[in-house]
């Protein structure tokens, strides 16, 4: 049988493997040099050059999930994005991005964009209709994210392809909140496809990393870049991306059984006043998720009546943990306007509906009755 017919547990567990020749181990060996030969041979390796084995095993994973060429590692999220987006950007083109983006995102457009001459332009709604109103015919490239942090709004993803393609435009996406478990982009038309592999991928608290991936020309020139940029990632952290994502499949089916139990909870609770999450019916964007995505992921936000301390709440907190960044295999709660979208002016947060009581809630694997249990005893 061949990779690209395998399932996706398979892909998880097998794609990109490294043979172990010498000794027949059961998981791919680790090569940790830095040095390798030059003369005689026909791939001339270094780690910044993003072609070690330990990289190229994990891009050949990340690859086969994402149903893309070619998939490479970065040492970052944000590594992933800027070099993804300075591979075809530069001064004097646009970007088209929409409202709902990760803090971290929104602080490279609007610190760094203006610095290099290039152009940006933020949608007015998620619609596919408001991508095309702000296009320019400097336009070069579309940036999507859904779902999207922290609301979990749901973007039209073949919508704003076909708008792209009547463009000539490109598409990027940010596909970390859904994981290539819960959503293939490029099957939808996605040209790049952008993860931080801090979440989901790693999954377990103990890995920072990007990935991008798509077809072999573009990631032609985003190897270009990155090689002067030198995002790359070390080849141990390489082995424990590879190793992590073999129980991607499995991980990520139970986020999903847990987050949907956990928002019909919050939803019916008396001290809740809103739930964001795309598996609830009453998500305005439910149908929409339900065709475009296999599963509606770990992440949630909700919003406490006005009578709750939201601080003192986090503070009472037993079990889930109130800490930064997403994704683990453990329960974890924050307040977004806090920490990823602090950067953001009060009114910048407020035009996109991050309110000050707004709690992001990466829920985990654990058992469901003691994460309700714990909500319970901290209120």
């Amino acid at each position: 049988m061949k990779n690209n017919n395998w399932g996706r547990y398979t892909q998880c567990t097998h794609s990109g493997e490294i043979k172990d020749t010498q000794f027949g181990g059961a998981v791919s060996p680790i090569y940790m040099a830095t040095s390798y030969p030059y003369m005689e041979v026909e791939t001339k390796r270094y780690p910044r050059y993003f072609n070690t084995p330990n990289q190229e095993a994990v891009g050949k994973k990340i690859a086969a999930l994402e149903h893309a060429e070619i998939a490479m590692p970065f040492a970052s999220g944000m590594a992933a994005i800027s070099t993804a987006l300075f591979a075809f950007l530069s001064a004097g083109d646009h970007v088209v991005v929409q409202n709902e983006i990760y803090g971290g995102t929104f602080n490279l457009i609007v610190e760094e964009f203006e610095k290099m001459g290039i152009d940006y332009s933020f949608t007015k709604s998620l619609a596919p209709a408001d991508f095309e109103k702000e296009i320019r015919k400097t336009t070069k490239l579309i940036y999507l994210e859904t779902p999207s942090n922290p609301l979990l709004s749901i973007t039209d993803i073949k919508g704003v392809v076909d708008v792209a393609k009547r463009h000539h435009i490109l598409t990027a996406i940010d596909n970390t909140f859904a994981s290539p478990i819960n959503q293939t982009p490029i099957d939808l038309g996605v040209d790049i496809v952008i993860h931080s592999a801090t979440k989901y991928l790693g999954g377990h608290s103990d890995i920072s990393a990007g990935t991008v991936a798509s077809t072999a020309e573009i990631m032609e020139k985003i190897w270009h870049k990155s090689k002067n940029l030198g995002g790359n990632l070390s080849d141990f952290m390489c082995y424990l991306l590879e190793r992590s994502i073999k129980t991607l499949g499995v991980r990520v089916d139970r986020h999903n059984q847990n987050a949907q139990a956990m928002a019909e909870f919050l939803l019916a609770h008396p001290s809740v006043a809103k739930v964001y999450y795309p598996g609830l019916p009453s998500h305005p964007n439910h149908a929409l998720a339900k065709a475009q995505m296999h599963g509606f992921g770990g992440m949630l936000s909700f919003e406490f009546n006005a009578e709750v301390d939201v601080i003192k709440f986090q503070n009472k907190l037993a079990l889930i943990k109130p800490s930064m960044s997403l994704a683990g295999v453990e329960s974890t709660m924050l307040l977004p306007s806090k920490t990823s979208h602090s950067l953001l002016t009060a009114e910048q947060r407020t035009a996109i509906g991050v309110t000050d009581n707004l709690l992001r809630f990466s829920v985990g694997i654990e058992d469901v009755k003691d994460l309700q249990h714990d909500i319970e005893q901290a209120l």
